[in-house]
């Protein structure tokens, strides 16, 4: 797939964006939004929304005093210093534990899992920041690419134009200190972008640059996506991209190319 490019990308947050509610209209919420703040949706707009709203949104909401910790959770809970509430919680998300350190005495430790998903990540992306709830786990979505496919439908018939929707959380990364913001749903948005066979700069066949799109979005949005600012959907204009039917696990890499597995 060969990408023209545009002179100018433009990144936006869509301000007013309220505190979103479990069983919350979120594609009603975005719109709102939009109308108030004067945005119209063009041609080949990404839309970039933050894992927790969408996760509110679906109720994908556990507090702590209903959790019972198995076993399991109990012992892990005395080897890297968690709660075993929410170790309960991240070992329910996982497939398996990749990794439980503990880092001290008086300090939590590291416990690295295989969501349900495939994502590899801390604590099953298991998060109790921008909660409005004390002591509350907020998961991430059941099946993230749907989540994103009906945003994306919405958005699409409201404004008559083809847009796409990429849902993100912010992992750690292997060998490289800071988090960044990446995908976990896309809907229309290419997950890669297959540059095999094209030419660089100097007219060299590319055999193996295979650019992770979804993932740039992502990344790049995160300039936007403060913390505490509450803006949770960032709008890109002028990206060239051609539709296809991705998923964000085709961003993971498989068992058999693990080399560290």
């Amino acid at each position: 797939m060969e990408l023209s490019h545009h002179s100018e990308v433009t990144i936006s947050a869509i301000p007013g964006i309220p505190e979103i509610e479990s069983g919350d209209d979120l594609a009603q919420i975005i719109l709102a939004s939009l109308d108030h703040a004067q945005i119209n949706l063009e041609e080949g707009d990404i839309l970039i929304v933050a894992q927790k709203v969408v996760s509110k949104a679906e109720g994908r909401l556990v507090a702590l005093e209903q959790v019972t910790p198995s076993e399991e959770a109990l012992a892990l809970a005395r080897q890297v210093n968690k709660d075993p509430r929410k170790l309960e919680v991240i070992l329910q998300e996982s497939k398996r534990v990749v990794r439980a350190v503990k880092r001290g005495d008086d300090k939590e430790g590291i416990v690295i899992t295989e969501h349900n998903l495939g994502f590899v990540c801390a604590n099953a992306a298991v998060d109790e920041s921008n909660c409005a709830q004390e002591d509350t786990l907020i998961l991430l979505p059941v099946d993230p690419d749907f989540s994103a496919r009906k945003l994306r439908d919405r958005l699409s018939e409201a404004f008559g134009v083809r847009v796409g929707v990429v849902i993100t959380d912010t992992f750690g990364r292997p060998w490289r200190m800071g988090l960044v913001n990446v995908a976990i749903g896309l809907a229309g948005v290419p997950a890669k972008v297959d540059l095999i066979g094209e030419k660089d700069a100097f007219g060299r066949e590319l055999f193996v640059t295979s650019p992770a799109l979804a993932d740039e979005l992502a990344a790049a949005s995160g300039l936007l996506m403060s913390k505490d600012g509450m803006k949770p959907a960032i709008l890109f204009k002028g990206v060239d991209w051609v539709e296809q039917d991705s998923s964000a696990s085709d961003l993971v890499r498989p068992p058999q190319e693990d080399l560290f597995r």
